[in-house]
């Protein structure tokens, strides 16, 4: 899709939360180089402004920056808020995160605020903005799941879980939405070069076929209107995801399993005696 399309259906404003790095920011930056005007919200303040201000500098466009956590009850208020008056066509719910660990060993508060983040957030977007869009007659919703929504990963339980909930909810909102004008899809990406893996212990140095963010959110903004769901992973893993959708299910949990790190097992092995 051209610039001038993308901007003429599903412009002039797009709201992008998660802006602050990775694949948010690359759809930030993405959508500015196309003329949006954007509502952009995240936790850190100095690089939300910072981004505000590089994309009024370089795009000419108009970025109205919310800092906001979006596991605090009144998120959806401070959003509409700073919508209000803006004639917003696009609705790119991508902030997420995850944990790395067995299930057991994961901090009850942590998990939930996961699940509201992962699943409530996207869920209550879609519920204010589709019936906008809808009367609008034009516009869209991206909601950024995962390739581990496509069966539960040992080792990242709950996370597999939440994108999994994230997924379904966005097939189902593109079914639901055929013919009104509003498109929606559900972006996978795959291992990608953010903070994520860092933040959860991985060295990305070790990672092969790791993608840029810049090319998971021209992906997904070229897939917008063409498809539901785009899987935005190297060929290797595509390929990997396939073989493993042959197997049987008992196979494939099993061979994800003998890939959790020792230190995990150990770590649970011994809060199971401490329990006992």
């Amino acid at each position: 899709m051209s610039q001038t399309s993308a901007l003429a259906k599903y412009g002039p404003w797009a709201l992008v939360t998660g802006a602050s790095s990775g694949i948010g920011m690359a759809f930030a930056r993405q959508l500015a180089a196309r003329g949006f005007n954007l509502v952009i919200t995240a936790r850190r303040r100095a690089r939300l402004e910072q981004l505000a201000g590089e994309l009024r500098y370089h795009h000419g466009v108009m970025v109205a920056p919310l800092v906001l956590d979006l596991g605090e009850k009144d998120y959806l208020q401070q959003i509409l808020a700073a919508c209000e008056g803006r004639d917003v066509g696009l609705v790119v719910s991508n902030a997420g995160f995850g944990f790395k660990g067995l299930h057991q060993e994961m901090h009850p508060a942590a998990l939930e605020r996961m699940l509201e983040v992962n699943c409530h957030v996207p869920m209550q977007l879609a519920y204010e903005f589709l019936p906008r869009l809808r009367q609008r007659g034009r516009g869209g919703l991206i909601i950024t799941s995962s390739v581990e929504a496509f069966f539960g990963l040992p080792g990242s339980a709950g996370y597999s879980a939440s994108k999994a909930f994230a997924k379904s909810l966005g097939e189902a909102l593109y079914g639901e939405n055929l013919g009104s004008g509003v498109d929606v899809l559900v972006l996978c990406p795959g291992l990608t070069d953010t903070e994520a893996p860092t933040l959860q212990g991985y060295d990305k140095s070790q990672m092969r076929g790791m993608r840029l963010p810049e090319a998971v959110a021209a992906e997904a903004i070229r897939a917008l209107g063409v498809k539901p769901v785009v899987v935005s992973a190297s060929w290797r893993f595509r390929s990997v995801m396939r073989l493993l959708s042959l197997l049987p299910r008992k196979w494939t949990l099993a061979l994800a399993a003998r890939a959790v790190p020792a230190e995990q097992k150990e770590q649970a092995q011994q809060a199971r005696s401490q329990d006992g």
